[in-house]
């Protein structure tokens, strides 16, 4: 297959400055503090997503004292319940905003005590039924002008941008058409309004006058076709919903990284938007783009080159869009190890130099920091081989960048070292199941169902995911949780299921031991199966590791472990240890985050367990119960005098709702 030649590294691993933004570079970048008067009010508790409350009334000697203050219960939006809520409430003014239910309802409720104040839904029909994200959404974003204008702006399930009266939740008439930005319009690209394969449930990001959209799709496991709708990224006014920018993902024709798509793939290559969330420095005027990989997840034949901006942290101008520079994390990527969550913006301390950075988590369980003003690494990123695939037509990239510092906070590849060892009995076993799929280190490529006697690649697909980190100012620590579940790459051509000549046939082996591949209905891999890491970023090194989350039944119960002293395995993320992720919120002097999936707790019921650690050492120091797994990302606030700290749970049996929790 034909390469790129002098080109790969140049516009691929290098980062890339524009000249004419040379001024911008003269502006002084904002130390990221995290929230402030108490508030909670962007996504990720400020603009830089460091998730961040610098609030210290619930603490180490406390925190089991924690009572629900009041629960808020979605199941009366729809007639079909939400197992999977992941809304992340904001709080302003004493109001809470989120987005709830089925049909993506925003909704404002009582701070103290969990009311609802009001309710907005848009009625969508068909086209809400045929989205490719739906459900309640990951929240909203808020603005004002300082003058008693405040506005809450949602995306629907049926891609649409409704901006609201935050005091009445009525759609805003100077807005829009009627309060509403349909986002299938105005994308550069035709897009049937029904039937188009783009959607958002994420939180809208807004900085200064711009409110900034990203795009999602279907799974790319086994794509329909080749062709699909461009994930573009756009800015809209915040007063009348005009666009003000695009950002193309995939480039056109002139413009910079399109001669990285060899045999005019960018022509018809979809999906390469940014599903997850948004960060913004403003007085840089500055957003961090993270972008997802193209159509597909594990086959790039149809799309030869390295694929820019595919894999790619982007950094473009808050109020134009326009590009200042970029790094692309996967080359050519075939993986699924897209971008999966907002870069954090960090200001850390190297060698003695102060810089303004920007630390993106990934699911290889790599950290990437970067000068957040230039895109130049803080420590060395290295290309360094990588096996070369034998699937006919797939290009392959000869080299992948690595970080060489921070130490990854994941597993990655698959490797024998991982195999499950309670006993050199189950390791035995494991091993020789092992055996069966091709297997090695990372970026390990794809092969066809029965190459050389095997069913696939197996690989852990997922460090970090869509919540990502949490960055605490004080002592430049990143904390991020993160999950080793299995993935089996079988590649098959299937005309009846895609015009692809291949696609994935394998299995997602949620908990390590679904799709047969377990031992003795145990994980293959050994523990820990869910964790949390604390990473200090101005050293570039690891602080401490912790099993975030209680042993499963499953394990607990297994006659091949009985006599057995098994310590806490944690435990992967998601409703029901799905492949979803959890959110980690950072105070004064804790680390709080859920646990994902449910257990058999003492009392008989199920449920999971809100945990919270010294932020400086990993010790345990508290756990009240919830009534289902975290689902959402966890916030905190300060209201008369108490602080909160709301999470979203929900499990596979219990409908979503938001908890909030407080001292007596």
């Amino acid at each position: 297959m034909r390469r790129e030649k002098s080109k790969v590294r140049s516009y691929a691993s290098a980062f890339l400055l524009l000249p004419s933004l040379f001024s911008l570079l003269t502006s002084t970048a904002s130390a990221q503090r995290g929230t402030t008067d108490g508030e909670w009010r962007t996504w990720g508790g400020d603009l830089g997503v460091t998730r961040y409350a610098p609030l210290d009334q619930i603490t180490a000697a406390n925190f089991n004292a924690l009572e629900v203050a009041w629960r808020f219960r979605t199941d009366n939006f729809g007639a079909r319940p939400d197992y999977n809520l992941q809304t992340t409430p904001l709080m302003i003014g004493r109001v809470l905003y989120a987005t709830a239910g089925e049909h993506r309802n925003a909704v404002a409720l009582n701070a103290a005590t969990g009311e609802l104040l009001w309710m907005h839904r848009l009625e969508e029909g068909r086209r809400a039924e045929r989205s490719a994200r739906r459900l309640s959404g990951r929240g909203v974003g808020y603005w004002t002008d300082g003058k008693g204008d405040e506005r809450i702006f949602y995306v629907t399930i049926g891609y649409q941008l409704v901006g609201l009266d935050a005091k009445t939740g009525i759609p805003l008439k100077d807005f829009g058409v009627n309060g509403v930005v349909d986002l299938k319009k105005d994308n550069d690209q035709d897009i049937d309004p029904i039937e188009g394969e783009v959607a958002w449930n994420g939180a809208p990001v807004v900085a200064k006058n711009v409110v900034i959209i990203g795009a999602s799709h279907r799974s790319g496991q086994a794509p329909r076709s080749m062709r699909n709708t461009k994930g573009y990224i756009r800015g809209f006014d915040a007063r009348t919903g005009r666009r003000l920018w695009i950002f193309h993902t995939i480039p056109q024709p002139g413009e910079f990284g399109h001669d990285s798509w060899l045999e005019k793939s960018a022509e018809y290559t979809g999906n390469t938007g940014v599903w997850s969330q948004i960060a913004v420095d403003e007085n840089l005027g500055m957003a961090y783009l993270p972008v997802e990989d193209p159509t597909g997840d594990y086959f790039g034949g149809h799309r030869p080159g390295n694929n820019l901006f595919g894999a790619s942290l982007v950094a473009v101008d808050l109020q134009t869009g326009k590009r200042i520079w970029h790094f692309q994390t996967v080359h050519h990527p075939i993986w699924d190890y897209d971008i999966p969550c907002a870069p954090m913006l960090v200001d850390i301390t190297v060698n003695g130099r102060n810089i303004a950075a920007v630390a993106q988590p990934t699911k290889q369980g790599f950290t990437f920091v970067f000068d957040r003003k230039t895109g130049e690494p803080v420590w060395p990123i290295e290309e360094r081989p990588v096996e070369r695939g034998t699937l006919p037509r797939e290009w392959y990239s000869p080299t992948q960048p690595f970080p060489t510092r921070p130490p990854a906070f994941e597993r990655s590849g698959f490797t024998e070292d991982m195999v499950i060892d309670f006993t050199p009995e189950l390791r035995a076993e494991g091993l020789k199941i092992l055996q069966g799929y091709k297997h090695g280190p990372i970026y390990t490529p794809p092969i066809a169902r029965g190459e050389g006697g095997k069913l696939g690649t197996m690989f852990i697909p997922n460090g970090a995911n869509w919540p990502g980190g949490a960055f605490d100012p004080e002592t430049g620590t990143m904390y991020v949780y993160s999950h080793a579940l299995l993935r089996v790459l079988s590649m098959e051509n299937d005309p009846k299921r895609s015009d692809m000549a291949y696609i994935n046939n394998g299995a997602l082996l949620e908990d390590g031991g679904l799709g047969g591949v377990s031992v003795r209905g145990l994980p293959l891999i050994k523990p820990p199966y869910g964790r949390i890491s604390a990473i200090d970023l101005n050293k570039g090194e690891m602080v401490w590791q912790v099993a975030h989350g209680d042993t499963p039944d499953a394990i607990r119960n297994n006659p091949a472990l009985k006599g057995l002293s098994i310590p806490r395995t944690g435990r992967p993320a998601g409703a029901g240890g799905s492949s979803g992720g959890i959110g980690v919120l950072v105070t004064k002097t804790l680390v709080i985050s859920g646990e994902g999936g449910t257990v058999t707790m003492p009392d008989g019921s199920r449920g999971a367990m809100l945990r919270a650690y010294d932020k400086r050492t990993g010790a345990d120091v508290g756990a009240v119960a919830m009534p289902g797994a975290q689902t959402g990302a966890p916030m905190s606030y300060m209201l008369d005098g108490k602080q909160y700290v709301v999470v979203a749970s929900s499990s596979s049996i219990k409908p979503g709702e938001l908890i909030a929790y407080r001292l007596p």
